[in-house]
Protein backbone atom coordinates (compact mmCIF):
# COMPACT_ATOMS: atom_id res chain seq x y z
CA UNK A 1 0.00 0.00 0.00
CA UNK A 2 2.76 2.23 0.78
CA UNK A 3 4.05 1.54 -2.65
CA UNK A 4 0.75 2.44 -4.14
CA UNK A 5 0.65 5.66 -2.24
CA UNK A 6 4.12 6.46 -3.47
CA UNK A 7 3.14 5.61 -7.00
CA UNK A 8 0.04 7.77 -6.70
CA UNK A 9 2.07 10.64 -5.32
CA UNK A 10 4.64 10.17 -8.03
CA UNK A 11 1.89 10.12 -10.67
CA UNK A 12 0.36 13.20 -9.13
CA UNK A 13 3.75 14.95 -9.14
CA UNK A 14 4.26 14.04 -12.76
CA UNK A 15 0.74 15.19 -13.55
CA UNK A 16 1.36 18.47 -11.73
CA UNK A 17 4.64 18.99 -13.58
CA UNK A 18 2.94 18.18 -16.84
CA UNK A 19 0.12 20.60 -16.04
CA UNK A 20 2.64 23.30 -15.14
CA UNK A 21 4.52 22.67 -18.40
CA UNK A 22 1.25 22.88 -20.30
CA UNK A 23 0.36 26.10 -18.46
CA UNK A 24 3.77 27.61 -19.27
CA UNK A 25 3.37 26.59 -22.90
CA UNK A 26 -0.18 27.93 -22.97
CA UNK A 27 0.97 31.19 -21.35
CA UNK A 28 3.75 31.54 -23.91
CA UNK A 29 1.27 30.86 -26.72
CA UNK A 30 -1.16 33.37 -25.26
CA UNK A 31 1.62 35.96 -24.92
CA UNK A 32 2.71 35.31 -28.51
CA UNK A 33 -0.87 35.59 -29.74
CA UNK A 34 -1.34 38.76 -27.66
CA UNK A 35 1.80 40.25 -29.24
CA UNK A 36 0.50 39.33 -32.69
CA UNK A 37 -2.92 40.81 -31.94
CA UNK A 38 -1.24 43.98 -30.62
CA UNK A 39 0.83 44.22 -33.79
CA UNK A 40 -2.26 43.59 -35.88
CA UNK A 41 -4.15 46.20 -33.84
CA UNK A 42 -1.46 48.76 -34.55
CA UNK A 43 -1.57 47.98 -38.24
CA UNK A 44 -5.33 47.95 -38.11
CA UNK A 45 -5.41 51.38 -36.40
CA UNK A 46 -3.11 52.79 -39.07
CA UNK A 47 -5.23 51.20 -41.76
CA UNK A 48 -8.39 52.53 -40.14
CA UNK A 49 -6.95 56.05 -40.09
CA UNK A 50 -5.91 55.72 -43.73
CA UNK A 51 -9.33 54.41 -44.72
CA UNK A 52 -11.05 57.19 -42.78
CA UNK A 53 -8.94 59.78 -44.62
CA UNK A 54 -9.80 58.16 -47.97
CA UNK A 55 -13.47 58.16 -46.98
CA UNK A 56 -13.33 61.85 -46.05
CA UNK A 57 -11.66 62.69 -49.36
CA UNK A 58 -14.22 60.69 -51.33
CA UNK A 59 -17.11 62.33 -49.48
CA UNK A 60 -15.60 65.76 -50.18
CA UNK A 61 -15.17 64.87 -53.85
CA UNK A 62 -18.74 63.59 -54.04
CA UNK A 63 -20.03 66.85 -52.52
CA UNK A 64 -18.02 68.90 -55.03
CA UNK A 65 -19.32 66.81 -57.92
CA UNK A 66 -22.85 67.16 -56.64
CA UNK A 67 -22.44 70.94 -56.37
CA UNK A 68 -20.98 71.10 -59.88
CA UNK A 69 -23.90 69.08 -61.20
CA UNK A 70 -26.42 71.37 -59.48
CA UNK A 71 -24.67 74.40 -60.99
CA UNK A 72 -24.74 72.73 -64.40
CA UNK A 73 -28.47 72.06 -64.07
CA UNK A 74 -29.15 75.68 -63.05
CA UNK A 75 -27.00 77.07 -65.87
CA UNK A 76 -28.69 74.81 -68.40
CA UNK A 77 -32.11 75.88 -67.13
CA UNK A 78 -31.17 79.57 -67.39
CA UNK A 79 -29.86 79.03 -70.92
CA UNK A 80 -33.08 77.23 -71.88
CA UNK A 81 -35.19 80.03 -70.44
CA UNK A 82 -33.10 82.66 -72.26
CA UNK A 83 -33.36 80.72 -75.51
CA UNK A 84 -37.12 80.46 -75.07
CA UNK A 85 -37.41 84.11 -74.09
CA UNK A 86 -35.43 85.41 -77.06
CA UNK A 87 -36.29 82.72 -79.63
CA UNK A 88 -37.96 85.32 -81.87
CA UNK A 89 -34.93 87.61 -81.98
CA UNK A 90 -33.63 86.45 -85.36
CA UNK A 91 -37.05 86.77 -86.93
CA UNK A 92 -37.55 90.21 -85.38
CA UNK A 93 -34.15 91.33 -86.70
CA UNK A 94 -35.26 90.27 -90.17
CA UNK A 95 -38.66 92.00 -89.88
CA UNK A 96 -37.44 95.37 -88.56
CA UNK A 97 -36.25 96.61 -91.98
CA UNK A 98 -39.67 95.61 -93.39
CA UNK A 99 -41.35 97.64 -90.66
CA UNK A 100 -39.05 100.58 -91.44
CA UNK A 101 -40.08 100.39 -95.10
CA UNK A 102 -43.74 100.35 -94.09
CA UNK A 103 -43.11 103.48 -91.98
CA UNK A 104 -41.53 105.25 -94.96
CA UNK A 105 -44.34 104.13 -97.28
CA UNK A 106 -46.99 105.43 -94.90
CA UNK A 107 -45.20 108.79 -94.56
CA UNK A 108 -45.55 109.54 -98.28
CA UNK A 109 -48.28 111.78 -99.59
CA UNK A 110 -51.04 110.04 -101.54
CA UNK A 111 -53.68 111.34 -103.90
CA UNK A 112 -57.34 110.38 -103.86
CA UNK A 113 -56.86 107.53 -106.32
CA UNK A 114 -54.30 105.69 -104.13
CA UNK A 115 -56.05 106.36 -100.82
CA UNK A 116 -57.53 102.81 -100.73
CA UNK A 117 -54.09 101.35 -101.38
CA UNK A 118 -52.67 103.32 -98.44
CA UNK A 119 -55.48 102.05 -96.17
CA UNK A 120 -54.57 98.47 -97.15
CA UNK A 121 -50.91 99.15 -96.35
CA UNK A 122 -51.95 100.62 -92.96
CA UNK A 123 -53.93 97.46 -92.15
CA UNK A 124 -50.96 95.22 -93.00
CA UNK A 125 -48.67 97.51 -91.00
CA UNK A 126 -51.02 97.32 -88.02
CA UNK A 127 -51.02 93.50 -88.18
CA UNK A 128 -47.25 93.41 -88.36
CA UNK A 129 -46.95 95.77 -85.41
CA UNK A 130 -49.43 93.74 -83.33
CA UNK A 131 -47.58 90.49 -84.15
CA UNK A 132 -44.26 92.00 -83.08
CA UNK A 133 -45.82 93.43 -79.90
CA UNK A 134 -47.35 90.07 -79.01
CA UNK A 135 -43.84 88.59 -79.05
CA UNK A 136 -42.49 91.28 -76.73
CA UNK A 137 -41.10 93.78 -79.23
CA UNK A 138 -41.42 97.40 -78.12
CA UNK A 139 -40.31 100.72 -79.60
CA UNK A 140 -37.69 102.58 -77.59
CA UNK A 141 -38.87 106.02 -76.43
CA UNK A 142 -36.71 108.80 -77.82
CA UNK A 143 -37.81 112.43 -78.33
CA UNK A 144 -37.83 114.35 -75.05
CA UNK A 145 -36.04 111.51 -73.21
CA UNK A 146 -32.60 111.79 -71.67
CA UNK A 147 -29.92 110.27 -73.87
CA UNK A 148 -29.07 106.73 -72.75
CA UNK A 149 -26.15 105.10 -74.60
CA UNK A 150 -27.66 101.68 -73.87
CA UNK A 151 -30.84 102.59 -75.77
CA UNK A 152 -29.84 105.37 -78.14
CA UNK A 153 -27.21 105.77 -80.82
CA UNK A 154 -26.33 109.47 -81.16
CA UNK A 155 -25.43 110.35 -84.75
CA UNK A 156 -25.93 114.14 -84.57
CA UNK A 157 -25.91 116.98 -82.08
CA UNK A 158 -28.13 120.03 -81.98
CA UNK A 159 -28.24 123.40 -80.17
CA UNK A 160 -31.91 123.76 -79.35
CA UNK A 161 -32.80 126.11 -76.49
CA UNK A 162 -36.20 124.39 -76.12
CA UNK A 163 -34.48 121.26 -74.72
CA UNK A 164 -32.10 120.72 -71.82
CA UNK A 165 -28.62 119.38 -72.35
CA UNK A 166 -28.28 115.66 -73.17
CA UNK A 167 -31.94 115.34 -74.25
CA UNK A 168 -32.98 113.61 -77.47
CA UNK A 169 -34.45 116.19 -79.86
CA UNK A 170 -35.10 114.08 -82.95
CA UNK A 171 -35.44 110.43 -83.87
CA UNK A 172 -33.73 109.44 -87.13
CA UNK A 173 -34.45 105.71 -86.96
CA UNK A 174 -36.66 103.84 -84.49
CA UNK A 175 -35.07 101.56 -81.95
CA UNK A 176 -36.58 98.34 -80.63
CA UNK A 177 -36.24 96.05 -77.66
CA UNK A 178 -37.32 92.44 -77.29
CA UNK A 179 -38.55 91.91 -73.74
CA UNK A 180 -35.62 93.40 -71.77
CA UNK A 181 -32.94 93.17 -74.49
CA UNK A 182 -32.18 96.00 -76.93
CA UNK A 183 -32.33 94.61 -80.45
CA UNK A 184 -31.57 97.84 -82.24
CA UNK A 185 -30.76 101.15 -80.56
CA UNK A 186 -32.60 104.20 -81.81
CA UNK A 187 -30.58 106.60 -84.01
CA UNK A 188 -31.09 110.03 -82.53
CA UNK A 189 -30.04 113.68 -82.54
CA UNK A 190 -29.06 114.88 -79.07
CA UNK A 191 -29.06 118.42 -77.67
CA UNK A 192 -25.68 119.68 -76.44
Amino acid sequence: MKEMNEQNEHAQDEQTEENETIEVLENEEVETEAEQVTEESTVTNEEVEKLQEEKRQLEERALRLQAEFENFKKRTQREKEAAQKYKAQDLVNDLLPVKDNFDRALDTEVDEASKGFKEGIEMVYKQLTEALTSHGVEEIATVGEEFDPNLHHAVMQANDENYDSNIVVEELQKGYSLKDRVIRPAMVKVNQ
